[in-house]
């Protein structure tokens, strides 16, 4: 038999790998596949339905429990997080509806607890009383009224001035840094916490500090009269809802599972698939059931936002206050939750494309054909990747689980959370698994043959 050269084995082994390839696509197989070789005696055992029902209940309590550990993470963080805690509040300085809301407030609680046009009557009284003549005096006496109302101007200007200004955010930003136990202490409901929850459901801020600023800016103004406005312990009321005590409740409970509740629904979810019959198919509908309870968990937020929102008395609070409110509290869960229901269909999708389900194989079939010729192609041309490629080759699947490892943290702890980030990633993700499968290399070897004249090559 005539010997063949490396040029001539090359094409002829490629010829053979190309319909090798082809019938395997007809029969429905992979290329590169290993044909299955049926055991004549051996009979495949086939676990029980208890099993499938025992995969059922394992996902369905996992996907339950999965709104319950993205609320339970958000406490958590919320409470143990200091810098986390500061950028979720510390906007709020920022907000115009806040800002009115505080000013109007705080010259209300002014204005009760200092009695301004008996003081301006008082002043012009003491005036007449030096010896002023009749029509002075019938002068003086008509000004007590506009003088008292500027005086209230002036007040509610220096307020606004005030809580519009750097100065404000500032205050409030260290505040939030320097007493972030005051959140434990609402949900605890301690006395001294600089917002309190009644047992009405009421939600108050204290004045004490904004008022005691703004006494002193009055004083360095010239208003004297500042001085005798005493201390004010006054709290407001920015929310009224007979469910926040029961949501205080809850919100404990939350706290305590936050360190574990996660990674309970996750294992469950994984527990659900290993132990599944067919495995493909529980790892598409684990991922269905997460990705449906995230939806309802969105669903719920924005019912939540509709109630809280007309459950907030107008004469209170604002309906624009309350709403940003509710924003600044769920902004952090929904990122969250967003994030793990785009995660849920990635898997979904990964998971049913490399599944045993015809379409995919197919798909598969059609994508590896088409890797393995450029590969080939590539090779006749003296372009390889050697001992790397087949290193990859050989680390293949431990690979594609590093890729979607990363791609998995980047969506889950990126914040914040945008549709371009999650749909580069995803890209991303895609393109590096398409570079890894052209880069490897099948391993060839060279077996020993009977017949010296004739070489015979396989592909592992």
């Amino acid at each position: 038999m005539a010997r063949l050269t490396n040029t001539e084995l090359l094409q002829r082994i490629a010829a053979l790998e190309d319909e090798n390839a082809s019938l395997r696509l007809q029969a429905g197989e992979e290329p590169g596949a290993v044909p299955a070789v049926p055991a004549p005696a051996a009979r495949k055992h086939r676990r029980s339905w208890a099993w499938t029902l025992l995969a059922t209940v394992l996902i369905v309590v996992g996907a339950i429990l999965a709104p319950l550990a993205v609320v339970a993470s958000w406490a958590k963080v919320q409470l143990t997080d200091t810098d986390s805690f500061v950028a979720t509040y510390a906007p709020l300085a920022h907000d115009p509806d806040v800002q009115s809301f505080v000013t109007d407030e705080s010259v209300k609680a002014i204005k009760d607890n200092v009695d301004i046009p008996q003081i301006t009557s008082q002043v012009i009284d003491g005036i007449t009383q030096l010896g002023t003549g009749p029509v002075a005096t019938k002068a003086l006496d008509s000004l007590k009224a506009p003088l008292a109302q500027g005086i209230v101007s002036l007040m509610q200007t220096t307020i606004q001035r005030f809580v519009a200004s750097d100065a404000f955010a500032q205050v409030w930003q260290q505040a939030l840094r320097t007493s972030h136990d005051q959140l434990i202490a609402t949900m605890q409901n301690n006395p001294k916490a600089a917002i309190t929850v009644g047992s009405d459901g009421s939600v108050g801020i204290q004045l004490a500090p904004i008022i005691g600023r703004v006494k002193q800016l009055l004083v360095d103004q010239g208003l004297t009269f500042a001085s005798r406005i005493p201390t004010v312990d006054r709290t407001i009321t920015v929310a009224q809802s007979s469910s926040i005590p029961t949501l205080q409740l809850f919100y404990g409970l939350a706290i305590a599972a936050g360190a574990w509740l996660p990674w309970v629904a996750i294992g469950l979810l994984a527990l659900g698939v290993l132990v599944a019959r067919r495995r493909a198919l529980a790892l598409v509908w684990a991922s269905v059931a997460l990705g449906l309870a995230m939806a309802l968990t969105l669903a719920a937020i924005g019912i939540g936002r509709l109630v809280f929102v007309a459950s907030a008395s107008p004469s209170l609070v604002p309906s624009a206050l309350a709403r940003t409110l509710f924003s600044t509290v769920t902004d952090a869960m929904i990122a969250t939750a967003v994030a793990v229901l785009v995660l849920a269909i990635a898997v979904a999708v990964v998971g049913w494309f490399a599944g045993p389900f015809a379409v995919p194989r197919r798909l598969r079939g059609f994508f590896g054909s088409g890797v393995g010729w450029v590969r080939q192609s590539a090779e006749r041309h003296g372009i390889t990747t050697g001992r790397a490629g087949e290193w990859m080759y050989a680390q293949r699947t431990l690979l594609r689980a590093t890729i979607a490892v990363i791609a998995a943290v980047v969506v889950l702890f990126v914040r914040p959370l945008s549709p371009a980030l999650i749909i580069w990633t995803l890209v991303l993700a895609v393109l590096v698994v398409a570079v890894l499968e052209l880069l490897q290399r099948p391993v060839i070897t060279v077996p020993e043959a009977a017949d010296e004249e004739t070489p015979v090559m396989t592909v592992s």
